[in-house]
């Protein structure tokens, strides 16, 4: 690969105006006083001035900032991790509160080095917020802990009100993406989660620019309908470092929003698409789209049986 091509110039379109105001900076304090990590900051989100300064969201990033595997567009570092904090499902929920959100999502680093992936702690977050702040929607977005049927149970089984995990890539980058991953195992993990609780929507996350075609984006969207996602986001690969993939292409604003009327068309209740979009970007809104979706839907049914 060239050097043109390996770092191709960023369109217009793609140009952040940062806003550092008080909410932006108050945040911050908070997060490092109570010891927290968020995906904005160690995942290097190109809306972290917006979501913190602007919507005042944030998403946490709990069981530690060290991942157990190496995916090669990912900024978040990896190792052995050394922490496992039993005390920080209370700071995140103190957290919750502090920031009066009316939804807060909660991802984790990969912890393949514990037998149950992270999902006890993961559930306990999830009753930690509950218990304090109540009306605030919770949505979280977990590795797929290896498989293992029981760590989804264990997590699905706290309630979150909207289970995301996210598939990544088309199904032929995946073993050159995703480190110790699995295209199908992801798929079963979201038809999992949707066989426990039919009533809580499930949503991925698919990031564009990486070598994929359009036929095999429409794949990935057919796939993830076969397992009954009601959710799908759709963003631009950003080259995190110089040590990361490339990005191969910049798609136009145009071509997302094309794939997103695509997306609608096979029945997702909501697509949030565009060159800033994140798994976690505006969730707020997915999450009541997906509400006044799945409130459409019954009164349909009541209707006919009517």
């Amino acid at each position: 690969m060239s050097q043109n091509q390996e770092y191709l110039r960023k369109p217009e379109w793609l140009k952040i105006k940062l806003n550092t105001n008080e909410n932006y900076t108050g945040l911050k304090k908070m997060m490092r006083e109570k010891s927290l990590h968020t995906v904005c900051e160690e995942a290097k989100c190109p809306n972290i001035h917006e979501c913190w300064a602007v919507r005042r969201t944030a998403t946490f990033m709990i069981l530690g900032d060290t991942c157990t595997r190496a995916c090669r567009f990912c900024a978040v570092k990896t190792g052995l991790p050394t922490e496992l904090d039993w005390a920080e499902p209370e700071r995140v929920a103190d957290s919750v509160v502090q920031m009066n959100l009316k939804h807060v999502v909660v991802t984790a680093v990969a912890r393949d080095d514990l037998k149950d992936g992270g999902s006890a702690v993961f559930a306990e977050t999830v009753r930690a917020i509950r218990r304090k702040s109540p009306f605030t929607s919770i949505e979280v977005l977990p590795s797929d802990m290896g498989g293992v049927y029981e760590n989804l149970e264990m997590l699905m089984n706290a309630k979150p009100d909207i289970l995301n995990h996210n598939i990544e890539t088309v199904r032929r980058l995946t073993p050159r993406v995703r480190a110790r991953a699995k295209y199908d195992r992801s798929l079963e993990f979201l038809r999992r989660a949707k066989e426990m609780y039919p009533n809580i929507p499930t949503k991925s996350s698919l990031m564009i620019g990486l070598g994929e075609t359009k036929e095999e984006i429409i794949e990935t969207m057919d796939d993830l309908r076969a397992n009954n996602v009601d959710i799908m986001t759709i963003g631009q690969y950003l080259q995190p470092s110089k040590k990361h993939l490339p990005v191969l292409k910049y798609y136009h604003p145009d071509e997302f929003q094309e794939l997103k009327e695509i997306a609608l068309s096979k029945g997702f209740s909501h697509c949030e698409a565009g060159p800033m979009v994140r798994s976690s970007y505006h969730a707020d809104e997915q999450v009541n789209e997906a509400t006044k979706h799945k409130q459409m839907l019954a009164e349909k049914e009541a209707a006919k049986e009517a």
